[in-house]
Order: structure tokens, then sequence, then C-alpha cells
């Protein structure tokens, strides 16, 4: 990746009607123009994250699931969409014992695809009923058909990855051509996906998760390792869920609950850094971040799982007393031992989209296949490429994040709603990076309320995350000032590239209610661009 974008500046755009945020150009202008065709936030979310799925094939698609929370005008309280996949029915704890490697690579490693219920049941239940199926499908289904210009940064991940690539033969195929990686520019088309999406938009969620789709996918996951049945898709529910709510200087914050571990971190850290002023803090504030996140991911490893599994204390979790009593361990002058919890590796694939409309309606929706290019393996006929989102399980079988038949595996995305202190709509936002998802989306909004940062300043400020060995982890762009602080403090400091797309690729939608214009912005860490009108 080029040590600075190209454009960091121009991946925002303004609008009095709606904004779309999304990780492709393209599909934020799809999100678009469902909005001028009459359609609401959940319509356009929707066109877009199916042809996201399409237009950046490494990171989400119809073999993966996530999470959607949404707010319409009127509704007396927000919904959270969990389309998390979930482990096969004859999934044991010890499935991965002896052979880690096959939790990240091969059909053992996917989880029941969650995509397509998902973001159909978004549709049948909160969209405004105006926009058919089929023409939210149609531009995914263009783009399969058809086929999109490499980027420059998807190049880099399919050579980067082609080891895993190689092994499949239908992932080698579409990927590494005659051998070679594709380059950018080069044009990549998936036809089989074209009609597998054309099969969804003519009979919806059945398409995917019966007959001959279904079919193939137990043939494929079968040949290579994996314990997916016709039962196991049959069975696939996502859920309703309420959505974890905190507040951070006075803004509200609704997130997303467990198999999310993410949305109720979030709003830990923001509430445990409200005990502190963080400008006047001014270089040492980053040792508040890294005590904070120290004692959040504590608490992670300690309380979540998937709640239709195991009991999670949210409501304590996401108090302020707790928060407050967390604070109080934290000294600006010194280290706390630790760190409590190492987090996971960085994975940096995952996508997220926001989008708000002029009705007041709000969505964050993020997406994921887990690591780049899932487990590798993808269906033959079908186009689909399925996720590796077993590996997030836990090993430890006394984990509340243990692997159980039909549960969901622990996550950090955190697609996010923010209203202001009059309770208007305000913000949506989220992004992708693993582990460091929690750190970049409070650090945005932190970014905004402390420093009163425009959306696109906010995003593109430089980011820090703590690193599995207590180490501050940073892009380069971090103010050395910063840097010294730390190291006086004990802090080993690890810069980044510059512009390090393992921090995430941020997209966020922002109301300002006394310009009356709604404002997309998008990260250049990636290649997300935002339209609005």
């Amino acid at each position: 990746m080029p040590q600075a974008p190209l454009d960091p500046g121009g991946r925002g755009a303004s609008g009095r009607n709606g904004a779309v945020a999304a990780a492709t150009p393209e599909a934020s202008r799809i999100g678009v123009e469902i909005l001028r065709l009459g359609g609401n936030a959940v319509d356009a979310a929707v066109a877009a994250g199916f042809a996201n799925g399409v237009l950046e094939p490494h990171a989400n698609g119809l073999g993966g699931g996530g999470f959607m929370i949404i707010r319409m005008e009127g509704m007396a309280e927000a919904v959270v969409i969990d389309f998390r996949g979930t482990a096969p029915g004859s999934a044991t704890p010890t499935l991965f014992q002896g052979a880690p490697r096959a939790a990240t690579v091969g059909g053992l490693a996917a989880a029941v695809p969650g995509e397509t219920a998902g973001l159909l049941l978004a549709l049948e239940r909160f969209g405004s009923g105006r926009i058919s199926r089929a023409r939210i499908l149609q531009p995914a289904i263009h783009w399969a058909g058809t086929g999109f210009a490499v980027s420059a940064n998807l190049a880099r991940y399919i050579r980067e990855w082609s080891g895993k690539l190689r092994r499949f033969p239908a992932t080698a195929a579409r990927f590494l051509p005659g051998g070679s990686a594709l380059e950018p520019g080069a044009l990549l088309a998936n036809p089989d996906a074209a009609e597998t999406l054309a099969r969804i938009a003519l009979e919806g969620r059945d398409a995917f998760y019966r007959g001959a789709v279904a079919r193939r996918i137990v043939d494929e996951i079968e040949r290579t390792g994996g314990r997916i049945t016709l039962a196991d898709l049959a069975a696939y529910q996502p859920r309703l869920r309420r959505p974890v709510t905190g507040s951070y200087r006075g803004h509200t914050l609704l997130s997303t609950p467990p198999a999310s571990a993410g949305g109720t971190l979030l709003i830990e850290l923001l509430q445990i850094l409200e005990s502190f002023d963080l400008v006047r803090a001014g270089a040492g504030a980053a040792h508040l971040w890294m005590e904070a996140l120290r004692l959040v991911g504590a608490d992670r490893a300690r309380h979540l799982g998937d709640s239709d599994f195991v009991a999670v204390p949210l409501a304590r979790l996401t108090s302020k007393a707790h928060a407050q009593s967390r604070a109080a361990r934290i000294d600006p002058g010194r280290r706390l031992p630790g760190p409590d919890a190492p987090w996971r590796h960085p994975s940096g694939s995952t996508t997220h989209l926001s989008v708000l409309d002029r009705a007041g309606n709000m969505v964050a929706l993020t997406r994921t296949i887990n690591d780049f290019f899932g487990c590798g393996v993808t269906i033959p006929g079908t186009g689909i490429l399925m996720n590796d989102d077993m590996d997030d399980f836990s090993p430890a079988a006394d984990s509340p994040n243990a692997i159980a038949p039909g549960k969901r595996p622990l996550s950090s995305m955190c697609p996010t709603l923010v209203l202001d202190p009059a309770g208007r709509p305000w913000m949506a936002l989220g992004t992708p990076g693993g582990p460091r998802i929690v750190a970049a989306t409070a650090q945005i909004i932190s970014n905004c309320v402390d420093h009163g940062m425009p959306i696109g300043a906010a995003i593109n400020a430089p980011r820090m995350f703590l690193g599995d060995a207590g180490e501050l982890e940073a892009e380069g762009r971090l103010p050395a000032a910063v840097a010294a602080a730390m190291r006086r403090l004990g802090y080993r400091v690890v810069l980044r590239e510059d512009w390090d797309l393992y921090f995430g690729g941020a997209q966020a939608a922002v109301h300002d209610h006394r310009r009356g214009l709604i404002t997309g912005a998008a990260d250049p860490r990636r290649d997300g661009r935002a339209a609005a009108f």
C-alpha cells in the first residue's frame, strides 16, 4: 500500500437528502440512486451491501455475515439484525485441537453464512416497500456479470494471499487466471455469482438456503473437510436484538450486542474515558486510551460470548458505575501491570457502510468473511466465497466464546449510531480492522466530540491501538510528542505505515442539523468514497 493515499481529503460528499458511505465508490453511488428512487436508508443499505459483496470480494459477500443497526424515524427503539454465521450442528469445542490451521483455511473453517438471510430480512421488515427486491439486487447482478476494474489495493491483497487462493481451483481460476495474480486495472467478473444473485432476486432466501445452491455449498464444504449440512442451512435464522446503549459527553451511543463484543466494549471504553479531559491531557491522552483498552480487553475475555448460549452482564458492563470503577484504576502517570488480556491478532478484512436519509433514518452495516478471502473455498457454480468465521471462536472449552452447535462466534464488529445531545440523528459509523475496530470507532467519535473535528478529518487522523504485548501500535503519522511521552512511561512504541490498512476502512455519515446537510465520509486507507444528493 502506498505510504499516503492519492486523495486523503477527497473521499466525502454532502447533500440535503441523504448520504451513503461504502467501501467502494460504486456501492455508495448505488445506495444514493436507491434514495433518489424514493427508497429509504434500509433500501439503500441493502442494495449497496449486496453490490459491495461483488465489488470488494476479499472482505465480504454471500458467504459471510454481519450486523446491521437500524433506527427509523418514529421508532420507539433502534433494532439490531444479527446475521452472524453460526457453527454447524456437529461442531464441538475441541474441533480445532491439534489443527489450528484448519480454523482459517478450508471447509472446516466455514460457519453457516448469514448474509442473504440478514439483508433480506432488513429489506422485508424495514424497507420502504417502494423498491422491489429485483431492483435492489440489480446492481449487484450487473457488476458480477460485467465485471469491474481491479483496484491497486485489491491487486495487492490477491498477491499477498495467493498461497491460500491457489489451494482451491474455483478460487484460483477467478483471482489467479493462468496462475498469475490479477494486476490493477484487470477486469474481474463473477458470472456464477450473477446467476446466484438473480436466483435470490427471484426466489428470496430459499434460493440460497435450500435447493441447488445449498446442495452445492454442502458438497464443496464436505469435499474440503467441512461440516455444514443441508439441515444447517435450512435452519439458519438471523436474530432481531435490542442494541446496547450508553452515552459519551451527552451524546447517545447505540451499538451491537453479543454475539458482537464490539458494541459493548465501545460503550465501556468511551464511558471510561469520559472520566478524563482528553484535550487537556495532550500527549498523555494516548496513555489513557491504552489503559482503558487494557481494562476493556480483560472484560471481553472474561464475560463475552453469544448471549443465546451464555449469560452476559450487559447492563453492568455498559453502566456508568462500572466505567467509573474501571477509570479509577487508571493512573495518568503510571502504567497498570498487564496486559490483563491480549487483543487477538489483527485482521484487515471486513467492510462497513453507513447511510443517513433526510427523513432521519439511520443505518450502520458491517459485514465480513473474516480473514481476507475467507477460508479460500469458492463453491463451484455459485461464485460464493466462504467465510472462515469459525476462527473467531475461542479454542478454550471453558471460554464463554467456546464452540457449540448453532452458536455465533464473538466478533469485534460494532456498527454504531450516535444521537446528538438533543436526541436527534447525528452519526452512523463503523469500520473493519478485527480487534482494532473498537479502538478505531471510539477514536473517530472522540475526534468529533472532544476535538471538534469534521468527520473527514476525524477519520483521517492517525490511529493507535494496544498491541498483544502491551505495546503502543500506531500509524507513522502519530505526532512525535505523543510517541516520546509514551516511551517515557515505559511503552514500546511500534509505528506502522503512515496510512495502515489494518487500522480499518471507516465509513460514516453525519447530519449537520444547523446547515441542513448530510455528509458522508470514507476512509482513504482503502478504496471507499462517499456519495450524497
